[in-house]
C-alpha cells in the first residue's frame, strides 16, 4: 500500500477527503475506497490468500492500518482485483478522474443555477399562450381548444420521445442533454418570430412543438443533477433549486404576458405587443444557451457522495436498457409513485392551462389578475418545494412527508373549488396560493422519493417515467376538465380534479419508504474515531463543501 498525502487538494482547493476499505467475500474492491494515511495494523489481522499487491507496491513503513480497523478473517478481494502503483483500484473510464476522495465541487451551484433559469425559458414558453388564451384566440382567429394545444404539445411530445431522450442521457451524458435541451428552447423561441401574422398560426405551433421536444432535455434532469453534484446532505436542495426553475418560469408566464399584451381589437398593434414578448424570450434562450456552453460540466472531478462513488461503480455500459425498464416496473413501491406522481401533477398543469378561463368566467376582464392567480399559486409552490427540499435534507422522512403534503394538496384544492365563485378575487388570491404552496411543491418530492425508491438505477430513467405519467394525466385532466367546464362549469370541472387527487393520497399511503440511497450513504456505527480523528471530523463538518469521511 502506499500512503496518500492528507493535504492533498484538487482544483477547486478544497481538502480531499477519503474512506476506510471494508473487504467483503462476494465484492470487488470498491473503487472509492482507500485507506487512510494515520491508522496502524491490529495483531489479529492478516491479509487474505488470494489478494496480492502489484510488483511496483510495497508498504510503506509509516502506513499501517488502524487498530479499530478489522480485516474479517473470511475477507479477500475480489480475484481479478490487483492493488495499483497508486495503492488504489483504478476507476473506469465512465467514471470520474479519481474515485478514490468523496467530496463536492464549488462549480455545483453554477451548474444547478444554469440549468434551473434555461428550464425556466422553457416553461415560460409553455404558458405563455394559456395565460392570455383569449387574446391569441382574436388574434390568430383559432378556437380555445386550438390554443390548449399549444400547452398540450408539451405533454404529446414527452411522452414517445422519453425513452429515447433517456437512452441519450446515459450514453452521453449531462452536458450534451444540456447543450441539445438548451440548444432547441433558443430555436423554438426564434421560429415564433416568423409567426406574427393571424394567419402564421402553423409557425407559431411549430415554435412550440421545437420548445415541446426541448423540455424532454430539461424535465428528467433535477435529480440527475443533484445525484452527480451534490453530497448526500443537499441532494434534496438542489433538486428543489433545479425544479424551482421550471416553477418560476411558470409564474413569470402568468405574469408578463397579460401585462406586455393587452388586450386591444387593433391586429398591427397586437401583432407589435406580441412581438415584443417573442423577441424579449428569443434573447434570454440564446444567452442561457451561451451560458450552457461556458458552464455546464460533465460532472465533477470527485464524485460527491458514497452513494454516487458507487453508482459510478456498479454502472456498466453493457447492461441491457430494456431490463433496466423492466426492473422499475417490477418495483411496486416505484409504480404506485409513477401514478400518484401522475395524479397530482397532471392536474397541475390542467389547472394552470385552464385557469385564465375558469377565473374570467367568475370574472369578466380580469385577464391581468388572471395572471397573478397563477403567479400566487407557482411562487407559494416555489416556497412549499424549498422548504420541502430541505426538509428532507435533514430529516429524510420521504415517505411521511410526501404524504402529508398530498393530503393538503387536497385540501387546497377543496378550499379553492368552494371558494372561486364568491365573487371576492382576494378570497381566491389566498386560497389558490395555500393550494398551490402543497401542489407544486409536491413535484421535486416525488423525483427525491423515486430516486431513493429505485437506487442504483438511473435517476433520468426515474425521473422520466414519472413526467411521461404527469403528461399522459395532464393531457387526459386538460380536455375532460376543459369539456366539463364549457358544459357544466367551473366548480364541476374542479370536483373531478378533487376525486383524483383522492385516489392519489390513498394510493400514497401504501407506498413503503425503502429508502435505497440512504442505505448506500449511511455510515456503520462499529467504530468510533479516535481524537485525532475526532478532531479532523469536526472540521470537516463546518465546511460545507465537503463531504464527512465514512468509516467501517
Amino acid at each position: 500500500m502506499v500512503s496518500e498525502d492528507p493535504n492533498q487538494q484538487d482544483h477547486d482547493g478544497t481538502p480531499s477527503q477519503t474512506s476506510a476499505l471494508q473487504e467483503h467475500p462476494n465484492l470487488s474492491v470498491h473503487p472509492s475506497v482507500s485507506i487512510h494515511p494515520s491508522v496502524s495494523i491490529h495483531p489479529s489481522v492478516s491479509a487474505h490468500p488470494s489478494v496480492s499487491a502489484h510488483p511496483s507496491v510495497s508498504a510503506h513503513p509509516s502506513v499501517s492500518i488502524h487498530p479499530s480497523v478489522s480485516v474479517y478473517p473470511s475477507s479477500s478481494a475480489h480475484p481479478s482485483t490487483l492493488a495499483q502503483p497508486s495503492g488504489l483500484i483504478q476507476p473506469s473510464s465512465s467514471g470520474p478522474e479519481d474515485l478514490s476522495v468523496i467530496k463536492v465541487s464549488r462549480r455545483r451551484w453554477a451548474v444547478v443555477l444554469v440549468f434551473s433559469c434555461y428550464s425556466m425559458c422553457n416553461a415560460f414558453q409553455w404558458i405563455q399562450y394559456g395565460a392570455i388564451n383569449n387574446i391569441f384566440m382574436h388574434f390568430y382567429g383559432v378556437s380555445a381548444f386550438a390554443i390548449d394545444w399549444l400547452s398540450m404539445c408539451y405533454m404529446v411530445t414527452y411522452i414517445p420521445l422519453l425513452l429515447p431522450v433517456a437512452w441519450l442521457l446515459e450514453k452521453f451524458g449531462l452536458r450534451t442533454i444540456a447543450l441539445t435541451g438548451s440548444a432547441l428552447n433558443s430555436l423554438g423561441a426564434w421560429v415564433k418570430l416568423g409567426s406574427l401574422q393571424p394567419h402564421l398560426f402553423p409557425v407559431t405551433m411549430l415554435g412550440q412543438v421545437i420548445c415541446s421536444v426541448a423540455q424532454v432535455f430539461i424535465l428528467g434532469m433535477p435529480s440527475r443533477i443533484a445525484s452527480v453534484w451534490f453530497g448526500a446532505n443537499e441532494v434534496s436542495t438542489a433538486c428543489s433549486i433545479a425544479v424551482f426553475g421550471n416553477q418560476l418560469g411558470i409564474a413569470i408566464g402568468f405574469l408578463v404576458p397579460p401585462v406586455l399584451v393587452p388586450n386591444i381589437k387593433d391586429q398591427d398593434k397586437l401583432a407589435y405587443h406580441i412581438s415584443i414578448m417573442f423577441y424579449i424570450i428569443a434573447g434570454v434562450a440564446t444567452l442561457l444557451f451561451i451560458l450552457v456552453i461556458i458552464v455546464f460540466k460533465e460532472k465533477p472531478k470527485h464524485p460527491p457522495s458514497r452513494a454516487q462513488s458507487l453508482s459510478y461503480a456498479l454502472a456498466s455500459t453493457d447492461a441491457s436498457y430494456l431490463s433496466s425498464i423492466i426492473r422499475f416496473f417490477k418495483n411496486l413501491n416505484f409504480v404506485l409513485l409513477v401514478i400518484t406522481y401522475g395524479l397530482n401533477a397532471g392536474a397541475f398543469y390542467a389547472l394552470s392551462t385552464l385557469l385564465t378561463r375558469m377565473v374570467i368566467s367568475h370574472y369578466p376582464g380580469e385577464e391581468v389578475n388572471a395572471g397573478r392567480i397563477g403567479l400566487t399559486i407557482v411562487l407559494a409552490g416555489m416556497l412549499g418545494a424549498v422548504i420541502s427540499g430541505i426538509w428532507l435534507d435533514r430529516t429524510k422522512t420521504y415517505k411521511e412527508t410526501t404524504l402529508v403534503v398530498y393530503i393538503m394538496t387536497l385540501v387546497g384544492m377543496v378550499v379553492y373549488t368552494s371558494t372561486l365563485n364568491l365573487g371576492h378575487l382576494w378570497v381566491v388570491f389566498i386560497t389558490a396560493g395555500a393550494m398551490g404552496f402543497f401542489m407544486t411543491g409536491y413535484l421535486p418530492l416525488g423525483f427525491e422519493f423515486a430516486v431513493e425508491l429505485t437506487y442504483p438505477e438511473s435517476e433520468g430513467m426515474s425521473s422520466g417515467l414519472l413526467n411521461v405519467s404527469a403528461q399522459v394525466f395532464g393531457i387526459i385532466f386538460t380536455i375532460s376538465q376543459g369539456q366539463i367546464i364549457d358544459n357544466y362549469g367551473t366548480t364541476p370541472g374542479n370536483i373531478f380534479l378533487c376525486v383524483f387527487l383522492t385516489l392519489g393520497a390513498v394510493l400514497t399511503a401504501f407506498i413503503k419508504a425503502d429508502l435505497r440511497r440512504q442505505d448506500a450513504n449511511k455510515e456503520t456505527p462499529e467504530t468510533k474515531p479516535q481524537e485525532g480523528e475526532e478532531e479532523e471530523d469536526r472540521k470537516s463538518n463546518k465546511d460545507p463543501t465537503t463531504v464527512q469521511e465514512e468509516h467501517f
